[in-house]
């Protein structure tokens, strides 16, 4: 009889267990744990959005002129900058490396970089007795010699853009910044996740006019994030890896461009060094098709103690912002290696023009500019409702 209970009740807590498993109950569980699925998705998108809000609102109203940097710079500025004749003779970079460096006698030169729209060399050079990072910066005219006005953005364009970069703060101020912009991703992944059983009983696009604000704005909060959602992933994670630009150009030094110089383990030339004019023809040679973007000298971050690291870039709006630089032996002038550029900095570098629209001409530029504002409105229609929901009694 004892054994006949034990196996009853066996027999009853399986049956218990058969129940649970029934359709009914398996709805019932499927509920609750849709349920709370839904509390932490509606947690990750409230904490992310609150705590993100106000800092995505400041890039988004400063990323909106910057859209436009070139337009605005032309017409705030002027032919101010304008020097030399783009038809007349040049002189050889030697010669105008030879003008810079007597104005300015014991410093070295570090860099050279040309101007696209004018006949400009610019050379910067540095005191190697003085405080480290205290770089004189020439624009010498190569038709003539002369001393060439420098060209910087208009001063609000430059405040604007400083403040979009890091908000003044150097590296720790753009870290931050893209910390901000992993958490819009997660408002954004966890909006749309949010948005799904809500279109269940709504169709797409309601927006409910008659009934009271709050809602009116929660539908248009909804309809404007899902349309934009992918835009605005494109630009979140792209000024992500925007604001890793120093670490990711830091880590490319100290890997894949020591790796092409390994061998190179003797001393640094200290005679003469060989032409410059002739190290860039040769690099020219090796890249064909490609445009010439600046110089690194010897010694350099961006060079080796032994090579000149003549850095091009692509001709299209997309690749200009892609840069290959070629290594040329300092002391004899042959061709070293052409430093093919790591996957991570070719994200980097596509993901500039992606960021601010610069790829596709006005007509990219205009929507970019469009989805920016609507970027705003789910913002400031999010904090809104944010604040409404607050006020209301419990």
């Amino acid at each position: 009889m004892g054994r006949r209970r034990r196996l009853s009740g066996v027999e009853l807590s399986d049956a218990g267990r058969a129940a649970d498993l029934s359709p009914v109950g398996l709805r019932g569980v499927l509920r609750r744990m849709k349920t709370r699925t839904i509390r932490a998705w509606s947690w990750v998108h409230k904490w992310s959005s609150l705590v993100s809000t106000l800092f995505l609102l400041m890039l988004c109203l400063t990323g909106l002129p910057l859209v436009f940097t070139h337009e605005l710079d032309e017409l705030l500025l002027g032919d101010q900058a304008a020097t030399g004749d783009l038809a007349a003779p040049r002189l050889s970079l030697d010669r105008v490396l030879e003008i810079a460096l007597a104005k300015r006698p014991g410093e070295v030169p570090a860099f050279m970089s040309f101007d696209e729209d004018r006949p400009v060399v610019n050379v910067t050079s540095i005191d190697p007795d003085g405080p480290a990072g205290r770089y004189t910066f020439q624009p010498i005219d190569q038709t003539t010699g002369a001393a060439a006005p420098p060209v910087a953005g208009h001063p609000v364009m430059e405040f604007l853009l400083q403040l979009h970069t890091d908000m003044f703060l150097g590296l720790p101020g753009m870290l931050f910044l893209g910390a901000m912009g992993l958490l819009l991703v997660a408002a954004v992944v966890s909006g749309v996740v949010l948005y799904a059983p809500f279109m269940r009983r709504l169709p797409f696009g309601t927006v409910r006019v008659k009934k009271a604000a709050r809602t009116r704005w929660l539908d248009y909060h909804n309809l404007l994030g899902v349309v934009t959602v992918g835009w605005v992933l494109v630009v979140g994670v792209t000024g992500v890896v925007n604001t890793l630009a120093t670490p990711i150009l830091a880590y490319w030094k100290d890997t894949a461009l020591k790796e092409l110089t390994a061998a190179y383990d003797s001393p640094a030339p200290t005679g003469e060094r060989s032409s410059l004019d002739a190290a860039v023809q040769r690099a020219r040679a090796a890249l064909p098709g490609m445009q010439l973007q600046f110089v690194a000298f010897p010694g350099t971050a961006y060079s080796t103690d032994h090579h000149y690291a003549v850095f091009f870039h692509g001709d299209t709006p997309l690749t200009t912002h892609m840069t290959t630089p070629a290594l040329i032996d300092a002391r004899t002038g042959e061709l070293a290696a052409v430093a093919q550029m790591p996957w991570y900095v070719k994200t980097l570098s596509l993901s500039q023009p992606l960021h601010f629209g610069d790829y596709g001409g006005m007509a990219l530029k205009i929507l970019w500019a469009l989805l920016d504002l609507a970027t705003i409105v789910i913002l400031g229609s999010g904090l809104y409702l944010w604040l409404v929901k607050r006020r209301r009694p419990a």
